[in-house]
């Protein structure tokens, strides 16, 4: 048996909501709605493999 080893191809992002600016970490292929915590407002929708993040990317985490 043959093993391989991968790369993990899932990162974490830390986002800006557009509206109140808070920061928060949310995992690049959600598979629920992630919303900010403070104001509420959608900043991840599941999207296939990947979220579709509909906030400003600050920086990806590894």
């Amino acid at each position: 048996m043959v093993r391989v080893n991968r790369e993990n191809r899932s990162t974490f992002l830390r986002v800006k909501c557009p509206d109140c600016e808070n920061e928060q970490v949310v995992f690049e292929r959600a598979s629920t709605v992630v919303e900010c915590t403070v104001c509420g407002r959608i900043l991840a929708e599941p999207h296939g493999g990947k979220a579709d993040i509909k906030a400003e990317i600050m920086a990806v985490l590894e």
